[in-house]
């Protein structure tokens, strides 16, 4: 495997040769390759393909405030040195995500997970629109080649495994304490009201010590099950590192040619216990001064970050997103670029979100780091996978969790606005424990 980094990555990157090779597979199990295979590990999952991937032919990591910047350019290096003839659906892609802040990290929660880290996989299952394939790369052709047999031969051979159930929760810790979380609140509001922010998005972790450790192919199974429409992801850096999964509803960026999908998701309210009152709580947060002002600042922030590389942004109508234990106001956005971008320039423009940092964004990046007592590491940031024509899609990785042998660490955060009250918002955060922690306890 080839490690590049820093400032000597480019160079790297573009003297690295890649070969690839595909073949289409007969129906198997989504879960076989997690569990036959050594870490870094990835699954993508999302409305139209499945993606699950292992091993390193080239890994990309940075650090710093440059940490975008060092990823795309060693990224596009990268594909120019790839060669073999792959369907698009197959193609190989890089994998990874960024931490929320750059810089360094506190305490060893994340260790394991540096500001940016990227993997080109040895072997990548795709399932995409009824067709399943198997991609395989290496540094030379016959490499790939014998690879891409030998894959086929593991994956025919292996069999599925019962399912497991979720692991237990013996214990539990959160950051900050109610109280804490009261006091943080009103300081974020003595700011609004003095005009210093607009908005700023505070968030919690909650370590829980497990009964036994977690079984990711089942816990994403799980996940799939309850969250279709979300974009389930799973992030093995390495044997150490642990994984970070979840399933998001919030789509960062996705891009197409000149094409920019991606979305406000920003306003929360529970599910009701039937529909009458499921629908009542709808209706309700749909006429929410607050929630309609949380969810305007996140429209109008990302317009604006599309404007000055867009021919065109069109928001649609706003609509409730309904989740199983959470409904959120949504609005999707469309841009038509005004010329070929990068999608990690789209990502660095857009990160982060008033959805999950605030406005002014510097201004809400600070309270942020003064106030919580914890780091965020990747909760919250850009995850996804980039291709060789710089296209990709990230997600925003919310209603996700760390595991690490028989411990994890869930996240979760609300929307501090003008006329927020605490411990309301207490309560949103609940709410958004909940995906991770049915899957856990």
């Amino acid at each position: 495997m080839e490690t590049l980094h820093g400032d000597e990555a480019v160079g790297a990157a573009s003297e690295l040769p890649v070969s690839a090779c595909s073949r289409r597979l007969e129906d198997f199990s989504p879960d076989v390759l997690q569990r036959i295979a050594d870490a870094p590990t990835v699954v993508w999952r999302g409305p139209r393909e499945s993606i699950a991937a292992a091993g390193a032919t080239a890994s990309v990591s940075a650090d710093g405030p440059d940490r975008f910047e060092t990823v795309r350019e060693t990224a596009t290096a990268l594909f120019e040195s790839l060669t073999g003839d792959v369907p698009r659906p197959a193609r190989p892609r890089l994998f990874g995500g960024f931490a929320f802040h750059d810089g360094a990290r506190s305490g060893t929660t994340w260790d394991g997970f540096p500001d940016a880290w990227f993997v080109l996989p040895c072997v990548q299952v795709t399932a995409h629109d009824g067709a399943r394939w198997l991609t395989v790369t290496a540094e030379t052709p016959d490499i790939a080649t014998e690879r891409l047999d030998d894959w086929q031969e593991r994956l025919a051979g292996a069999t599925d495994h019962d399912r497991s159930g979720p692991p237990g929760i013996i214990d539990e810790r959160r950051t900050p304490s109610r109280e804490d979380w009261r006091e943080q609140i009103e300081a974020a509001l003595s700011d609004i009201r003095a005009a210093r922010l607009r908005k700023a998005v505070l968030a919690q972790s909650l370590s829980v010590d497990l009964a036994g450790p977690v079984s990711v192919p089942d816990t994403l199974a799980r996940l799939d099950g309850t969250y279709p429409d979300c974009y389930r992801f799973a992030f093995t850096p390495g044997d150490e590192a642990g994984t970070f999964f979840g399933a998001t509803p919030e789509t960062l960026v996705s891009l197409t040619d000149r094409t920019v999908r991606t979305g406000a998701l920003a306003g929360s309210t529970g599910r009701g216990d039937t529909r009458n009152e499921d629908e009542w709580l709808a209706e309700e947060l749909l006429d929410s001064d607050k929630d309609n002002h949380e969810h305007d600042l996140v429209v109008e922030a990302i317009r604006e970050q599309l404007d000055p590389v867009a021919e065109r942004v069109t928001a649609g109508e706003r609509s409730i997103r309904k989740l199983a234990t959470v409904q959120h106001l949504e609005t999707p956005i469309r841009a038509a670029l005004d010329g070929d971008r990068h999608v990690l320039e789209l990502v660095e423009a857009l990160h982060p979100t008033p959805a999950v940092g605030g406005l002014p964004p510097d201004a809400a990046l600070e309270t942020i780091k003064s106030t919580e007592a914890f780091d965020r590491g990747w909760y919250a940031a850009p995850v996804g996978w980039i291709d060789a024509d710089g296209d990709g899609t990230f997600a925003v990785a919310i209603r996700s969790a760390l595991a690490r042998d028989r411990t994890a660490t869930l996240f979760a955060g609300a929307g501090i606005v003008a006329d927020s009250d605490p411990d309301r918002e207490w309560d949103e955060v609940q709410l958004k424990y909940r995906p991770m922690l049915d899957e856990l306890e």
